[in-house]
């Protein structure tokens, strides 16, 4: 048994293999592995006995389950109305600039993925960025920088 096959058996084991037991065990090889490859996928299904699809779909339908390799550290900005109007779009431009990728990319190194997400909850202080499981609020393109200068010191 491979490392991967190991762990969704354990993660099945720990949160039974029901239809319901689907996304937590989703998001135990997201918090492993950093993502969900299609063989994790699959493998998910066979252990879980439930169709391909419905992982596939699942995995697609939330925003927080990556399907692809990020960076060490995700970068997720809110793209709601409120975080818009106050300015998240300077927000999205100071941090491409910094990094020198687009939406959706991840840089060289694989320290940065950055992506645009649904609400994180925090319209009340827009705009809003989550770096991993880190809340931003009220962030101003001089503020990502002070932030993103701090992750880049950590190695």
């Amino acid at each position: 048994m491979n490392p991967i096959e190991s762990l969704i058996k354990d993660l099945a084991d720990q949160h039974g293999r029901k239809r319901e037991s689907l996304l937590p065990v989703m998001q135990g090889v997201v918090q492993q592995e950093k993502f969900l490859s299609e063989y994790s996928m699959v493998e998910i299904a066979r252990e879980m006995d439930i169709p391909a699809a419905e992982v596939f779909g699942t995995a697609t339908f939330y925003s927080f389950l990556e399907t692809k390799p990020a960076g060490k550290y995700i970068i997720r900005v809110c793209r709601t109305i409120t975080c818009a109007m106050k300015g998240k779009n300077q927000l999205l431009f100071a941090i491409q600039d910094m990094l020198k990728i687009k939406t959706g990319e991840t840089t060289p190194d694989k320290r940065f993925t950055l992506l645009e997400t649904n609400c994180l909850g925090w319209c009340h202080k827009a705009p809003a960025m989550l770096i991993n499981d880190e809340v931003y609020t009220e962030v101003t393109p001089e503020k990502a920088r002070e932030i993103l200068t701090g992750y880049m010191k950590d190695i």
